[in-house]
C-alpha cells in the first residue's frame, strides 16, 4: 500500500470513527442511551460492520462519546482561564463558565448529565486537573477543606445539580444562578464572603455572556 493510500484509508477510519462518537453523542444528549448498535451507525450513516472496526462494545462507544464531550468542555475552561494563576480565581471561572455553556451548548450539558456524579471520578482531562487544583488550593491555604476529595465531590455534585436545573427551567438567568453557586461554593472552601462575592461577579470573556 502505498503512503497516499494509506493516508486515504486512515482518513476514512477516523472519519468513521468521529461520525460513530457524534451519533452516539446525540443518543446521549436525546436521553436515548439504550439506543442499539443498528440505531447508532445508521445515524451515523455507516455500516453495521464498521462498527467493530473501532469499538468492542455499545458501552466502549458511550464511554468515548462522553470523553470527548469532557475533553470539548475542558478545551472551552481552559481558553476561559488562561493565564489566571490564582486556584480560587480559576475554580470561579471555570464553574461561571460551566453554568453559561448549559445555554450556549446544551447537548454538551445533557451527555454530562447522563453520566451524573460518575463524570466527578475520571482519572483524567478537566476533572483530574479540578480535583489537582482543589487540593493544591489547600495545601496552600487558598482553600480550607478536611478532605479535599469529599469538597471536590460536593463542589462537582453541585454544579451537576445546577446544570439539571437550568435544564429543567430554560426561562432561568443561568448566569445570575451560577454566579450564586460560585460565591457558596468559594465561601464553603474558607475565602472571605467579600472576595467570594468579587470572584463570583468578576469580568468574564465576551464569548461566555454576561
Amino acid at each position: 500500500m502505498s503512503t497516499q493510500q494509506a493516508g486515504r484509508q486512515g482518513r476514512r477510519k477516523a472519519a468513521t470513527r468521529a461520525a460513530l462518537v457524534a451519533a452516539a453523542t446525540n443518543q446521549l444528549a436525546e436521553g436515548r442511551p439504550h439506543a442499539s448498535i443498528q440505531e447508532i451507525t445508521e445515524a451515523a450513516d455507516v455500516g453495521f460492520g464498521s462498527f467493530y472496526n473501532h469499538f468492542s462494545s455499545k458501552e466502549e462507544l458511550f464511554d468515548a462519546a462522553v470523553s470527548e464531550t469532557l475533553d470539548a468542555h475542558a478545551q472551552v475552561l481552559a481558553r476561559a482561564a488562561q493565564g489566571i494563576d490564582d486556584l480560587a480565581e480559576r475554580l470561579a471561572v471555570g464553574v461561571r463558565a460551566s453554568g453559561r455553556l448549559q445555554r450556549q451548548l446544551p447537548e454538551m450539558s445533557k451527555v454530562i448529565l447522563h453520566h451524573g456524579t460518575t463524570v466527578l471520578t475520571r482519572e483524567h482531562g478537566l476533572v483530574a486537573r479540578a480535583r489537582e487544583d482543589l487540593s493544591a488550593g489547600v495545601v496552600t491555604g487558598r482553600f480550607v477543606s478536611a478532605d479535599p476529595g469529599l469538597s471536590f465531590m460536593l463542589a462537582g455534585g453541585a454544579l451537576l445539580g445546577l446544570l439539571q436545573w437550568l435544564e429543567d427551567n430554560p426561562e432561568a438567568d443561568a448566569g445570575l444562578a451560577t454566579d450564586q453557586l460560585v460565591e457558596n461554593l468559594l465561601t464553603m472552601l474558607g475565602l472571605p464572603p467579600s472576595e467570594a462575592r468579587a470572584l463570583a461577579t468578576s469580568h468574564l470573556p465576551a464569548s461566555l455572556g454576561a
